[in-house]
C-alpha cells in the first residue's frame, strides 16, 4: 500500500461498480513516477524519465477495437474492419466484469478533459489499474485547475484495467484483449493491454464520432503549429510519417502534435494537453525538441536502457514502436492556449514505400480530397499487432483506424474549409527516394523541413511546376537547399524504365483502394485520380 502522505485526495467509485477500491485521486506525476517504481513496474532513466514495458502489446490491437452498436451508433457508424460492432448486452456483462476485478484493489482516477476550446470541451474520467497509465491520463489529457474538480461531472469515463483477460467465447471479444465505445453510456472499456496509446485512441475515436455530428466541426488526426503572423499549418499522417516530428518547429509554436479539430469559427484547437512521440532512432539534432522533452515526468515505454539509464534510441529489441509521452510544456515553443486561427497550409504527409511519390507537390482541391479519402502512407513496424516491417496502406482520412463515420463525411467538411479559406494543400513523401524500400533511401529530414519551410514562407508560388505524368501532381523544379534532382523522383531512380513501371503500380493500387468510394464522389474528386499509363 502506498505511504499515507501521499494519500491526498480520494473519491468513490461504487457508482461505477467498483466497490471497496483503494483510490487514488488526482496524485502528482512526482507521486506516480515514484509509486511505478516502488511496485517495480518501471526504472527511472538517466533523464529522470520513467521507463516502462507496456507488455504483450507494444502497439494497437485495430482487429480488438469495437463500437456498442445501438440506437446512437447503428445508422451513423461505417460499420465493417474498422469499426467493428458489439452487443450492448455483452457490453454490460463485460463491463461489470472489470469493474468486479477493479473491486478491492488499489486504483489509480483522474478528472480530465479533451479539446482545448473552451466551447468544444469533453471532461473525462479515467480509473486505471496501474499508476503509469495514470501518469499516461496526466500527460496526454488537458489538466483542469485545482479550482475545477470540486463539482466536476464527467462526459466519457474511461475504465483501463490492463490485467483483466476477456474470455472471447462468454464476453463476446476476438480474444483477451479488448477496446470498447459505447456511446449511449459514455464509456470506453479497455482491457487485457497495457498499451497506453488505447486510452488517448479511445477518447479520439468518440471525438471523431461527436463533433461532426453534434458540433459542426471536423476532427482531424494530424498536428498544427502557428507563425509569428497567425497563420496555421495543418499537418496529416499516420504514425512514422513525420507529423509529430516536422510540426515541431523553433520558428512556430506547436498547437498539437496528434488530434485536433477545426471548428466553424475557423479556429483549430488541440484535443490534447501532451504528446505521443515515436523514438526510434531519436537525436538531439534531428529532432531536438522531442529529445530535450524527455525529462521528469515523461514517460518512455518499450525502450532499452544499458547500466547507466541511457536510452538506445536505435534498439528494436521489443518494438520498433518505441515511445515518449510528456506534457505539452516540455516543449518550449508552444501556442498557449492550443488554439490557432487562419489555416493557410495543409500538408498531407506519407511514407511512400514504393519510392515513386515527389517529396513534395501542390494539389489541386480536387486531388486534395481524392488523396485525403485515400490516405495513403507505409504502416511503419511496430505500429499495430503483427507489423513487422513497413507495407503499402490505405487509410482513409490518414486515420480510418480512429473514424466512426464514412470517409466521405470527413472528406466533404475538409474541402468546403479548405475552399472557404484558400488554403494551399501540399502532398509530401517522407518516405523513400532512388528505389522502393528495400533499394532506395529514406528521404532526408533536413530536405524535407526545407521544402516545408519555403511553403510555409511562399517561396514556392514563384517558381516553376512541373506535372507528375502518372499521378497530375505539380512538382517544383526548384526548392531552397534542397537538390533540384531530389525533387523529381524519377531523377533518383537509376533505372528510369523501373520507375515507370512501378508508379503504374501504385497508381493502380490507388484506383483499386478508391473503387469502394467511387460511388459517393463527385466529378471534382474524381478527376484527382491518377492516370495509368
Amino acid at each position: 500500500m502506498l505511504a499515507k502522505k501521499r494519500l491526498t485526495k480520494t473519491i468513490a467509485l461504487e457508482q461505477y461498480g467498483i466497490n471497496d477500491a483503494e483510490v487514488h485521486y488526482q496524485l502528482s506525476p512526482k507521486d506516480l513516477h515514484d509509486i511505478t517504481i516502488e511496485k517495480g513496474q518501471g526504472v527511472e532513466a538517466s533523464s529522470g524519465a520513467l521507463a516502462v514495458n507496456t507488455g504483450e502489446f507494444t502497439g494497437r490491437s485495430p482487429k480488438d477495437r469495437f463500437i456498442v452498436e445501438d440506437d446512437i451508433t447503428k445508422d451513423r457508424v461505417w460499420w465493417g474492419n474498422i469499426n467493428i460492432p458489439f452487443d450492448p448486452d455483452k457490453f454490460d456483462a463485460l463491463y461489470n466484469k472489470v469493474a468486479d476485478y477493479l473491486s478491492g484493489k488499489e486504483v489509480f482516477a483522474r478528472d480530465s478533459y479533451a479539446c482545448a476550446d473552451e466551447d468544444y470541451r469533453l471532461n473525462i474520467r479515467v480509473v486505471n489499474e496501474y499508476p503509469w497509465s495514470n501518469l499516461f491520463a496526466y500527460n496526454m489529457f488537458l489538466r483542469p485547475e485545482e479550482s475545477e474538480l470540486d463539482d466536476f461531472k464527467e462526459d466519457w469515463l474511461v475504465l483501463n484495467a490492463p490485467g483483466f483477460m476477456a474470455d472471447p467465447e462468454v464476453d463476446g471479444t476476438r480474444q483477451h484483449n479488448f477496446a470498447i465505445l459505447n456511446f449511449t453510456k459514455k464509456i470506453a472499456l479497455i482491457g487485457g493491454t497495457g498499451y497506453t496509446g488505447e486510452i488517448k485512441k479511445g477518447i479520439f475515436s468518440a471525438l471523431n464520432f461527436i463533433l461532426p455530428i453534434d458540433k459542426n466541426t471536423l476532427p482531424m488526426h494530424c498536428s498544427a503549429n502557428v507563425g509569428e503572423e497567425g497563420d496555421t499549418a495543418i499537418f496529416f499522417g499516420l504514425s512514422g510519417t513525420g507529423k509529430t516530428t516536422l510540426s515541431a518547429d523553433p520558428e512556430r509554436r506547436l498547437i498539437g502534435d496528434d488530434e485536433h479539430g477545426w471548428t466553424k469559427e475557423n479556429r483549430v484547437f488541440n484535443f490534447e494537453g501532451g504528446c505521443y512521440a515515436k523514438v526510434i532512432n531519436l537525436t538531439e539534432e534531428n529532432e531536438p525538441d522531442i529529445f530535450r522533452a524527455i525529462k521528469k515526468g515523461a514517460i518512455l515505454e518499450n525502450v532499452i536502457l544499458d547500466e547507466n539509464g541511457e536510452v538506445d534510441f536505435e534498439n528494436t529489441e521489443i518494438t520498433q514502436n518505441t515511445r515518449v509521452s510528456y506534457p505539452i510544456d516540455h516543449i518550449d515553443n508552444i501556442q498557449e492556449p492550443s488554439i490557432g486561427e487562419n489555416p493557410k497550409n495543409i500538408f498531407f504527409l506519407t511514407a511512400d514505400a514504393f519510392g515513386v511519390l515527389p517529396p513534395i507537390s501542390k494539389l489541386t482541391p480536387g486531388q486534395a480530397a481524392y488523396h485525403f479519402i485515400s490516405g495513403y502512407t507505409a504502416k511503419v513496424a511496430g505500429t499495430e499487432a503483427g507489423v513487422d516491417e513497413p507495407i503499402p496502406s490505405f487509410s482513409a482520412c490518414f486515420g480510418a483506424p480512429f473514424m466512426p463515420l464514412h470517409p466521405t463525411r470527413y472528406a466533404e467538411m475538409l474541402s468546403a474549409k479548405m475552399k472557404e479559406n484558400n488554403t494551399n494543400v501540399w502532398l509530401v513523401n517522407t518516405g523513400w527516394t532512388g528505389g522502393p524500400y528495400g533499394v532506395g533511401s529514406r528521404m532526408k529530414l533536413r530536405y524535407t523541413r526545407e521544402m516545408i519551410s519555403s511553403s510555409l514562407e511562399g517561396k514556392l508560388e514563384n517558381v516553376d511546376y512541373i506535372e507528375h505524368p502518372v499521378f497530375g501532381l505539380q512538382m517544383p523544379v526548384e526548392c531552397e537547399n534542397v537538390p533540384s534532382e531530389v525533387l523529381n523522383p524519377r531523377n533518383t531512380w537509376k533505372d528510369k524504365e523501373a520507375y515507370d513501371r512501378k508508379a503504374n503500380q501504385l497508381a493502380e493500387s490507388f484506383q483499386k483502394n478508391f473503387e469502394k468510394f467511387q460511388a459517393q464522389a463527385n466529378e471534382e474528386i474524381l478527376s484527382g485520380a491518377p492516370k495509368v499509363s
